[in-house]
């Protein structure tokens, strides 16, 4: 088996060139080729998204399956967290981080400060812009919590659904009421990989200012991600310009929590406003 071709340093590869369905060797030495890039514009270019975002935000990746070996042999472990900056050019594809963090797994190096020294300047450069990476070992590993994304649950509605796309025309707000300031909540939206077609489950919170947002409509809209094939930053980023074009509400955020695949749980948010804070990483039950 072969790896498959990765694009030069700085540059991004079409997501169809990446591992993501191919068979792909087990490299257990550190090789920073293994990750893959792929541009973040064509699919902003799809959403009409040109030259300044609509929003700012980050992707926060979860990776739980990490190993190394520190200079006498002995296996270390722990729970590495990266934020992306949303305006970096790329992300990175998930399969290609999962087989650059599994090409640690023989690799012996000096400590953890030397693990995240590589992993900030390998993701940095993949990513295209500097990336936060912590470490989390084991003795910390009772500090963790499971949390929940708070919220009213739109999946309390009893709604038909017979569209399974997403369809930015079921998106209303009643632009005649006074505005109002809510977090809505749904744990049905479903989409999947862009290149594989297997699915991405996951948990999404919207939080806006403006006109009242017609609930039925947005839970049949997010429904309709349901056989929707885009990576996960991808489909947090058009609902985030749909909801802003449909519903035109003064302040917006939109955020993801997706359950992992292959070790590695991915969510992103996007906002137009800032409270001076970035969105929890608690991991919810379904992650």
């Amino acid at each position: 088996m072969t790896i498959p071709s990765i694009p030069p340093a700085g540059g991004a590869g079409a997501p169809t060139d990446s591992p993501l369905g191919k068979p792909a060797a087990y490299v257990t030495q550190y090789d920073a080729g293994l990750l893959f890039p792929i541009a973040r514009k064509p699919k902003r270019d799809e959403l009409g998204v040109f030259g300044t975002l609509p929003f700012f935000g980050i992707d926060i990746w979860n990776a739980y399956e990490v190993s190394w070996l520190n200079l006498r042999g002995k296996p270390q472990v722990g729970i590495v967290s990266i934020t992306v900056p949303a305006d970096s050019p790329n992300i990175v594809e998930s399969k290609s981080l999962k087989l650059y963090l599994n090409a640690f797994n023989q690799t012996r190096l000096a400590g953890a400060d030397a693990f995240l020294e590589l992993l900030r300047a390998d993701l940095s450069a993949g990513f295209g812009a500097p990336v936060q990476v912590t470490l989390v070992t084991p003795d910390m590993f009772d500090k963790l919590r499971m949390s929940e994304l708070d919220g009213l649950l739109l999946d309390r509605l009893d709604i038909e659904v017979d569209r399974y796309a997403p369809d930015a025309q079921l998106l209303s707000a009643s632009r005649d009421a006074a505005p109002v300031e809510e977090t809505l909540l749904s744990h049905l939206l479903k989409s999947n990989c862009l290149v594989t077609g297997q699915p991405d489950w996951g948990t999404v919170q919207i939080h806006y200012v403006g006109a009242p947002i017609d609930q039925e409509g947005l839970l049949k809209y997010l429904i309709g991600f349901r056989e929707h094939h885009e990576f996960h930053e991808q489909c947090v980023e058009r609902i985030f310009v749909d909801i802003l074009r449909q519903c035109r509400p003064q302040k917006l955020a939109v955020y993801a929590r997706y359950t992992r695949r292959g070790g590695i749980d991915i969510n992103p948010w996007r906002s137009n406003f800032s409270t001076g804070q970035r969105p929890p990483n608690g991991r919810n039950a379904r992650q």
